[in-house]
């Protein structure tokens, strides 16, 4: 139970940080990029060595890591402009439907059954997603029409991928990393190095070509950033191998612990407006979360 609550923190942090970015006008692709150097370097010591070698360049499980550290600067990316053009309330609500994916990943793949109970808490946890995300003011950019079939189809990349990402973290553990002997924190680390070097070079390149200026208070919130996001991940491979045979229902209690704890702290700490339809949404994710713990 400790790592969950871990999990919840850490990645909850995470996206609150973001806000703190947008408010100190912090350039929130290098602190990205930071972010990621940080997690490989976390990790190291965490790990004690540097685990991208010759041997683990030769696992079977390395090319999911390079698969995955794609999808971590990718889905990064697709967030941000999702949000820069369709707003934070449906990336967010894209975001987080996406735990439906590995829920029916993990039925199919692993024979997990799939009770009432715990479908009737899938099917509410989805509804409190979209509460608690529920702009609680009306936008004043309301005049602008969304053009193009790549803008109207953000949400669903984003759903899709986020989904997907979720997916392979519970598939790398469960098919690689069973035994508690075997050293996740190599995969792990190896795809934040990914994601790391796919950053750093496309970083460079924009830096060379006048489009970005290094920024130090980038750098050191991406640092702030990167260690607690490390711990996120890693909390969570912890959990699924506590609740190894059940991953159908801990990842949804995990995201929903993120959208109620994230959506609490941004009202004590940020003071945004939560509006009724926010609170509901808040009840029906303690409801969703206890439907599918106990289904």
């Amino acid at each position: 139970m400790i790592y969950l609550f871990g999990s919840i923190l850490f990645s909850s942090y995470l996206t609150l940080s973001f806000k703190v970015l947008q408010r100190l006008h912090i350039n929130t692709l290098q602190a990205i990029v930071f972010n990621y150097v940080a997690c490989v370097l976390t990790g190291s010591v965490v790990n004690g060595s540097f685990p991208v070698n010759k041997t683990n360049i030769a696992a079977p499980w390395f090319l999911w890591a390079l698969v995955m550290g794609g999808m971590f600067i990718s889905i990064f990316n697709v967030i941000g402009f999702t949000t820069q053009k369709l707003g934070v309330a449906v990336a967010s609500v894209a975001n987080k439907l996406s735990l439906v994916i590995p829920f029916l990943f993990s039925l199919y793949l692993y024979n997990e059954t799939a009770a009432a109970l715990k479908i009737a808490g899938i099917v509410v946890a989805l509804a409190a997603v979209v509460f608690t995300c529920y702009p609680a003011q009306n936008s004043n950019d309301n005049s602008n029409s969304v053009k193009g079939n790549l803008v109207v189809l953000l949400p669903v990349i984003l759903f899709i991928s986020s989904g997907l990402l979720d997916t392979l973290i519970v598939y790398v553990k469960n098919s690689f990393f069973i035994d508690p002997e075997d050293n996740f924190n190599n995969f792990l680390i190896s795809a934040f190095s990914v994601a790391a070097t796919l950053g750093l070079i496309i970083l460079t390149i924009q830096v060379i070509t006048g489009k970005q200026k290094f920024s130090f208070k980038a750098m050191l919130a991406g640092i702030i950033i990167g260690i607690p996001n490390y711990f996120s991940i890693w909390c969570l491979g912890k959990v699924i191998s506590a609740y190894h045979g059940n991953s159908s229902a801990i990842i949804p209690v995990n995201n929903m612990g993120i959208v109620l704890f994230s959506a609490v702290a941004a009202w004590l700490l940020f003071k945004e407006k939560l509006s009724a339809i926010n609170w509901v949404g808040i009840v029906l994710a303690l409801g969703a979360i206890a439907l599918i713990a106990y289904g």
